[in-house]
């Protein structure tokens, strides 16, 4: 492989990751990230039974690292 397709693509990476670079500032710069109050509406407006199915995923994953627990001696 010839010196200047090394060259080339080391440019056109270091041009494109630079792009990337201005565009996550800009992004940061805009609030496109500042998203403080999703976790309240999300609290708000989620349906009984969506909470409820949570709350049981999280029992069976409870259940699952303590049944790897007892199988396990440490």
């Amino acid at each position: 492989m010839d010196s200047w397709v090394i060259g080339m693509m080391l440019g056109v990476s270091v041009f494109l990751g630079s792009i990337a670079v201005v565009a996550l500032m800009w992004a940061i710069k805009k609030g496109q990230f500042d998203d403080q109050e999703k976790f309240l509406n999300s609290a708000l407006f989620d349906d009984v039974d969506e909470l409820n199915d949570a709350a049981r995923v999280e029992k069976k994953k409870k259940k699952a690292i303590d049944k790897k627990k007892e199988y396990r001696p440490e």
